[in-house]
């Protein structure tokens, strides 16, 4: 397999147009609500990588033609990262063969910092200063809407009583336990949390250059992602995150983003959230990836149960499209012009109340699987 230099500054050119290429009806994803004006659909960019698809594919026209209509539709955000290997090489790679149609004041690009392998991470602030350089060049941009401090729990300390499960009680009963408690605001829990406040104050730094025109944190743990952003928020210079990242926890399987989002708001007083990943890293799909975190028997299910039974794709991304709706905006990968025109539609369907009966029961019929199970708003451990 090709390494990510083989799609370094690698010339596309516009590809030739077909039907397919326009949006249905015109139609145009609206703004969300929030300080950044960013869609209500996000363009995630981890489907530029070999963990989604192939190198053959990453070098034909398919991702440009899906960019191209995303555009179109004005899903007008990208979220990449220099973990996922090529990605932002081949996004960079198509917006500048789209400069014409699309300039860069006509989009946003969201990218992520820190994590470089599965378990290769670095947030020393030399390390987070070259990253986001390197991003620029890898992109071809002289800015960056926003960059995160990427998968922030394998570097913060860990504070948590338990590695899996539901973690809602830590809005409650076990609150101390999460380090979540009244009066621990601006407690540093040990050289992982320094590390993470060292690496955003470098972030700061660049944003106060102009390199940056917004800073956040992605990860997993809902708990560990709030208590950092409290942290930072309480910690000089007292400023919140501008953005924050979930994934994996607004799905037909987790959603307890819902109870925790009220919190990043006015605990921590993060600027803006985005949910990713309505599959849940294809957790959701017909057949889970291999190198899912997921446990077999939640894998099993899907596959043998609930993908014999029901579109588990479409109905898990109009499940999440539904509670994101213009109030958060939603990640999702697109890898061609098919997915972008199904994304668009169900998202559509569902923000317009066109959605039928059949699709609410059997999105209550797939969650009472997960209820049985005992894996409803349950998360896998991570790290």
């Amino acid at each position: 397999m090709p390494g990510s230099e083989v799609f370094k500054h690698r010339a596309l050119a516009n590809p030739p147009e077909s039907e397919d290429d326009q949006p249905v009806d015109g139609f145009q994803v609206p703004k969300v609500d929030g300080p950044f004006d960013l869609p209500a659909l996000v363009f995630g960019c981890g489907v530029f990588s070999t963990q989604y698809n192939s190198d053959d594919h990453l070098l034909s026209q398919e991702g440009t033609k899906a960019v191209r209509l995303a555009l179109r539709y004005g899903i007008c955000a990208f979220d990449t990262s220099r973990y996922y290997g090529p990605s932002e090489y081949v996004l960079g790679n198509i917006l500048l063969a789209l400069k014409d149609e699309f300039p860069r004041s006509s989009y946003q690009i969201m990218t992520k910092c820190g994590r470089f392998g599965l378990n290769d991470f670095d947030y020393s602030p030399s390390t987070i200063r070259q990253c986001v350089l390197e991003s620029l060049e890898r992109l071809q941009t002289t800015y960056l809407d926003a960059v995160y401090l990427h998968d922030v729990e394998f570097v913060a300390t860990v504070v948590s009583p338990k590695a899996t499960g539901n973690h809602t009680t830590a809005l409650g009963v076990e609150a101390t336990a999460y380090g979540l408690a009244s009066g621990d605001e601006a407690k540093v829990w040990g050289e992982g949390d320094q590390k993470i406040l060292d690496a955003f104050a470098e972030l700061r730094k660049l944003k106060q250059e102009g390199v940056i025109k917004n800073i956040g944190i992605t990860g997993y743990p809902l708990a560990t992602l709030l208590r950092l952003a409290i942290l930072i928020n309480s910690t000089p210079p007292y400023e919140p995150v501008d953005v924050l990242l979930s994934y994996s926890h607004l799905t037909l399987q987790d959603s307890t983003f819902n109870v925790f989002a009220p919190h990043f708001y006015e605990r921590a007083k993060v600027k803006h959230l985005l949910a990713a990943s309505p599959l849940s890293m294809g957790l959701l799909a017909p057949r889970p990836p291999l190198w899912h975190p997921a446990p077999g028997a939640l894998k099993s299910v899907i596959v043998e149960t609930l993908s014999t039974k029901v579109d588990l794709p479409n109905l898990a991304l109009g499940y999440t499209a539904r509670q994101t709706g213009t109030k958060t905006p939603l990640v999702g990968g697109f890898s061609n012009v098919k997915e972008v025109h199904e994304c668009v539609r169900v998202w559509r369907e569902v923000y317009e109340g066109n959605e039928n009966e059949a699709r609410v029961r059997q999105e209550k019929d797939v969650i009472s699987v997960f209820q049985k199970l005992g894996y409803l708003d349950w998360s896998w451990s991570s790290p």
